[in-house]
């Protein structure tokens, strides 16, 4: 029998950020991202691509996965559209609806690359191309428009689309028993059934999920049947994207991370719709291997180029370090879902963390350039250590676009949709999940309540939350006391107020009233942070946080060569708001000290330690890390 999650994330619509950090992002992301990201789309021809007009011999053919990178650009553009009515944006989506409504096939089929490169290729290769992960794009980016915007048309496109995809896999006679290389359609497809209610699209992503990993092996097969030998796949392993085995025996994240992230949603987001224990277990098992063992510090997750993903346990390098912001911004998705199963603020952390460091860490300050990849350190003349550099994901400098662009209309998306994030509602709760400047709609045991909160956060740990129900009602406020948090204070109305936690949270039953405050405080001094001692790189290291936020130092501020400054462990920290810096931060300062290399000379090596001269430390977050001149970045300094 299906077990209802608990909870239930309250729709971004109903969700207003108001000024404050989140506010200001939000901003940006709808006045300069958004709009940056559309022309880079019409520039590089990934919007004319879905005309169907390339032919053979013409320049630029259209790649396998450009069809995603649209369709997370319209996903984006309808979220903002819902927010902040803009008739020129709203065109330019109508537009995108109308080509590929003409483009589709009388069957259903879209793919700008399939039909017009290679269209006697369709289905011919799942394990290494991107027709069922454009698929899911496309989806998502249907559902999101619809919800916006209320016409159908896109989504009944992508409903005959989903339809034909069902006609094609499944265990019928005459189908084939396949599954997407790079998953995502499992997720879009549960999106697809909650704004349609058909039942089908439900049970496709459940055929997806199930099937994956079975014996005997379908990449073998579809392998053979293209005349190639399966043990030559470049991979060498089906862990690459988590074909290995099927889902429920899987225990440990591997494989490429974005495709593991997407993969771990669905298999959440069905686990919450069909009540399977054995798929929600193995979901806490994976959250567990990702989170415990296998992220960085800045929730950062995939320390490897060569697979673009995970390795084994505690191998997290800091120089060579891949981190994809495509990566982060899946755990959030991830850890958004395990949510509904009950308020553990283990998930919600996880969010927080990679929201502030991962993925804000990949955008500038001016929205227009990204991070591909986000690394924990870097020198020489401010490039990455890594045998990717060539490739162009690998620069200290953000780019205003990439070959493979699937990150920036990634972050553009997670901005525009971030009010979802932040809250709850369950039919006797209300759960706060993350602090900005906002205000929600909610309803809760059967009565509309306005939520509003205002805060500094993450600069100051003082959270106001001012509570209006239509009438007095009785139910239980939950608000997450971050694991960053070792002492918090709540009052309501002026009062004081014990602290009754569960799983990180504080519950607050009472009757509420309208005008009701609460007063949430949150210790927020600047710490130390000490890594596992199986991270090898980064042993007599410690990092710098403060609150959500985690520190790193940059040459503009202490100068080249970040690796010979040392932190003494009695070091006391200052803080300062600099309003003029990065577009006002907190810094954090202290007395450390630099080794002398003065008196090194013509030697490399020699008999006596390095001394040492008095260095003053600047640390400022590590989100804003880039936006000023080139130069070293360091977040793990060593302490002694």
């Amino acid at each position: 029998m299906k077990t209802i999650p608990p909870f239930t994330s309250v729709p971004y619509q109903q969700v207003t950020i108001q000024g404050g950090f989140w506010g200001n992002w939000q901003e940006i992301n709808r006045t300069v991202t958004i709009p940056a990201i559309y022309q880079q789309l019409k520039q590089t021809g990934q919007i004319d691509a879905l005309s169907l007009n390339w032919k053979p011999g013409m320049p630029n053919p259209p790649h396998i996965f450009w069809d995603s990178d649209v369709a997370k650009w319209v996903e984006a553009a309808s979220y903002s559209l819902a927010l902040h009515p803009d008739p020129a944006l709203e065109a330019q989506i109508d537009s995108i609806v109308e080509t590929i409504a003409r483009g589709q096939t009388p069957e259903g089929y879209f793919n700008s690359h399939y039909l017009t490169v290679e269209p006697q290729n369709r289905w011919t290769n799942l394990r290494d191309n991107h027709e069922l992960y454009c698929a899911g794009h496309l989806i998502e980016a249907a559902v999101a428009h619809f919800r916006a915007t209320g016409k159908r048309k896109f989504l009944e496109v992508m409903m005959r689309y989903a339809d034909y995809i069902g006609t094609v896999f499944g265990r019928g006679e005459g189908q084939k028993r396949g599954y997407p290389g790079h998953e995502e359609i499992e997720l879009a497809l549960v999106k697809l059934y909650h704004a349609t209610g058909e039942k089908r699209y439900l049970d496709l992503s459940l055929y997806f999920v199930d099937e994956r990993g079975s014996q005997p092996h379908y990449y073998d097969l579809e392998a053979i049947a293209r005349g190639e030998d399966p043990a030559s796949y470049w991979a060498k392993t089906y862990e690459y994207c988590q074909a290995h085995k099927p889902v429920r025996e899987q225990h440990t994240a591997v494989g490429h991370a974005v495709r593991a992230m997407y993969l771990y949603s669905a298999m959440a987001d069905l686990a919450a719709e069909t009540g399977d224990t054995a798929l929600l277990q193995a979901c806490c098992k994976l959250f567990d291997s990702v989170t415990l063992r296998r992220m960085y510090l800045t929730g950062g997750i995939g320390p490897s180029a060569g697979n673009e993903g995970f390795t084994f346990d505690y191998d997290l390098p800091n120089e060579t370090a891949y981190a994809e912001t495509c990566a982060s911004i899946g755990l959030i998705l991830f850890a958004r879902r395990m949510l509904r199963f009950g308020c553990d603020r283990r998930y919600a952390d996880a969010i927080e963390r990679a929201l502030y460091n991962g993925v804000l860490s990949a955008l500038s300050q001016d929205g227009t350039r990204f991070f591909y990849v986000n690394p924990l350190a870097v020198h020489r003349n401010g490039e990455f250590t890594n045998s990717f550099r060539g490739q162009g994901f690998y620069d200290a400098r953000r780019k205003e676009w990439y070959a493979c662009a699937c990150c920036p209309p990634n972050i553009a998306r997670l901005l525009a949709s971030l009010g979802e994030y932040v809250y709850s509602e369950g039919s006797q709760e209300v759960a706060v999940h993350l602090y900005m400047s906002s205000r929600a709609r909610l309803h809760v045991a059967g009565t509309d309540v306005i939520l509003q909160q205002e805060t500094d956060y993450p600069w100051d740990g003082r959270v106001k939350l001012t509570v209006t129900p239509a009438r007095a009602v009785l139910f239980c406020l939950r608000l997450r006391i971050p694991g960053w948090c070792r002492r918090a204070k709540v009052q309501i109305n002026g009062e004081d107020t014990p602290l009754e936690i569960e799983s990180g949270y504080a519950h607050l039953e009472r009757t509420w009233k309208a005008g009701d405050e609460v007063l949430l405080t949150l210790e927020m001094p600047v710490d130390r942070v000490y890594p596992h001692p199986r991270i090898r790189e980064n042993q007599e290291a410690v990092a710098i946080c403060r609150g959500p936020l985690i520190y790193c130092l940059e040459g503009v501020d202490n100068g080249e060569h970040l690796y010979q400054i040392r932190l003494p462990r009695q070091a006391d920290f200052e803080i300062a708001y600099e309003k003029d810096l990065l577009g006002g931060i907190v810094t954090v300062q202290a007395d450390a000290v630099r080794l002398d290399e003065s008196d090194w000379e013509d030697t490399l090596y020699r008999f006596q330690p390095s001394q040492t001269q008095p260095h003053r430390l600047k640390a400022v977050p590590y989100y804003a890390w880039g936006n000023r001149a080139e130069g070293d970045m360091l977040v793990w300094l060593r302490e002694g």
